[in-house]
């Protein structure tokens, strides 16, 4: 399974998903702002991230283009979580990098499956199978 960063303020809603995504058998390493959500990004090597955009220290959408311009982590996938449904926040979360983007409240089985079709894009998923050499 994925080894997930989800970089999430809020506690309950931090708890709530992260054990919903271990019982699915993921690995979750969590942050609680945008600054440790990209000191992760980088030393933790996940699969794929899950960012709130409203985040204290840095937002959102100034820890994903600091990701995507990173070489090191440009290449992960990540999924903007936002409670903002307004008209127009999916293209902001896609043009400050984010490779998709769901609302609060999280519906679990609709967010699995946009992770996994960014883990089956993504040059980086940690499930591939070995090098049979």
């Amino acid at each position: 399974m994925a080894r997930i960063l989800l970089v999430e303020d809020n506690e309950m809603n931090r708890d709530m998903l992260s054990r919903r995504l271990i019982r699915r058998g993921h690995e979750v390493t969590l942050a609680v702002d945008g600054q440790e959500g990209v000191n992760l990004g980088g030393s933790s090597a996940p699969d794929i991230i899950l960012m709130d955009m409203s985040l204290p220290v840095i937002d959102g959408w100034e820890a994903t283009r600091r990701l995507k311009a990173n070489p090191a982590t440009s290449t992960i996938p990540i999924i903007a979580l936002t409670a903002h449904a307004m008209s127009g926040d999916r293209e902001k979360a896609l043009a400050a990098g984010c490779d998709d983007y769901d609302t609060k409240p999280i519906e679990l089985d609709r967010l699995l499956e946009k992770i996994a079709t960014q883990l089956d894009r993504s040059p980086t998923k940690s499930d591939s199978p070995p090098d049979p050499s």
